[in-house]
């Protein structure tokens, strides 16, 4: 198993060109599924999620082209020829679990695998499900599948979620846009990979109105056409670079980035003494003078600060000046990071879901293990910053959401290395 290695010290300055949207790219593959024409996606983030999910479309009957050296898929499900997303792939990738939506709209019938728990924390899938029933859906649980008919056809309601989800919200979303009469979804997800996912479905013929606000009205049609569509930057990937000259020192001008994206993240980092400049191409992140001041952050559904990006957070906390805390309100058990960044020397306590951590003037490299997606690079983060070598093992988390990661931090004079097994 492969692992990163990253050498401390190294102030970094040059360009970061940011990836398409992970989170978008995978909603807007299954959103495929409800059309009988060609979906042609371009900006597509070279990415181990992105082919898992391939693989489950085409166990689905979806054929996926790969065009323009991977950048472009071209995918064309005019034949479902399968009912059923198999467990041994929807465990590998728990956004599988929307194509539920899209079949559901599109065939009135599906057998979904439940992707089960993850290691940040439980994410039930409760809301995906009484949705769909009421619509008109009878749901089955069975032997760890979700068995959903409809055979009549979805038909349009008004539904209101007892708290944001962004799953339940594009699941809805999707199963709506082919149902008989007008949905109105309320409390719903503002999220930028959630408007993204609307703006292509009213691209292929859906009428949607309110993508981006607390409430969407859907009025079902009776089909989606093909197009093509452009994956929007990826705002995780755009707050991480961000992060990396705060914590390590210099200038970083990041290409396709725009602050709408990381609005939340852009105020923090200022309060926190660092610059940040909109340029003709991106985002320009400038750290000059010393350790940053410390920030209290509390992570809340969009346009607040995201889950995806608290521990990239936390790492640069641990070497400011001053005490924060952080307070986890989206998922729980995501905090196990922590151990990690102490045993480089970080000062943190954890008491449920609030983390508080006093600034050190310096971190020590260690050898330290990564225990999901965000947490391993935080740990890489953590590294720019310390004294000495830090080697970052279980790094097959990474692969799943960065694209070339350690080629990006190279680009701009960071010290990083992947090391094979």
């Amino acid at each position: 198993m492969d692992s990163i290695v990253v050498t401390g010290g190294a102030e970094l300055s040059g360009e970061i060109p940011i990836a398409g949207a992970k989170n978008t790219c995978l909603k807007l593959m299954c959103a495929a599924l409800l059309s009988e024409e060609p979906l042609t996606l371009t900006n597509v983030p070279r990415l181990s999620d992105v082919e898992t999910l391939t693989t489950l479309l085409e166990s689905l009957g979806t054929e996926v082209a790969s065009v323009q050296g991977g950048n472009s898929l071209m995918l064309s499900a005019a034949d479902i020829t399968n009912m059923t997303a198999h467990y041994d792939i929807v465990r590998k990738l728990r956004a599988s679990f929307n194509v539920l939506g899209p079949m559901m709209g599109r065939c009135g019938e599906a057998i979904v695998s439940l992707p089960g728990g993850c290691a940040i924390g439980a994410r039930k899938v409760d809301l995906h499900l009484t949705s769909l029933e009421a619509m008109g859906a009878k749901i089955d649980l069975e032997e760890g599948y979700v068995h959903a008919s409809a055979p009549t056809g979805l038909k349009g309601t008004e539904i209101e979620f007892p708290f944001v989800s962004v799953g339940a919200t594009e699941n809805t979303l999707c199963a709506a846009v082919l149902a008989k009469g007008t949905t109105v979804l309320k409390n719903v997800a503002r999220e930028p990979d959630t408007v993204a996912l609307a703006h292509c479905l009213i691209a292929m013929g859906a009428d949607i109105e309110g993508a981006g606000t607390s409430e969407m009205v859907i009025r079902g049609v009776d089909a989606l056409h093909g197009t093509t569509h452009r994956v929007i930057s990826d705002r995780i990937e755009l707050g991480t670079y961000m992060i990396a000259p705060a914590i390590a020192g210099g200038s970083v001008e990041l290409i396709g980035g725009t602050r709408d994206l990381v609005a939340a993240l852009a105020d923090k980092l200022e309060e926190a003494g660092v610059e940040i400049t909109e340029t003709d191409k991106g985002l320009k992140v400038n750290r000059a003078n010393g350790r940053v001041k410390s920030v209290d952050v509390t992570t809340a559904p969009f346009p607040g600060f995201p889950t995806d990006l608290q521990a990239q957070m936390m790492a640069l906390m641990c070497t400011a000046d001053g005490v924060a805390n952080l307070e986890e309100t989206i998922f729980e058990n995501r905090f196990m990071h922590a151990p990690e960044l102490i045993r480089m020397g970080a000062d943190i306590d954890v008491h449920g879901g609030t983390a508080k951590v006093t600034g050190v003037e310096q971190l020590r490299g260690a050898p330290v293990m990564a225990t999901d997606l965000r947490a391993s690079v935080s740990l890489i983060l953590a590294g720019l910053a310390a004294e000495g070598e830090t080697v970052v093992s279980r790094v097959y988390h990474l692969d799943r959401g960065y694209e070339r990661l350690e080629a990006k931090l190279q680009g701009v004079g960071a010290k990083v290395e992947r090391v094979a097994a």
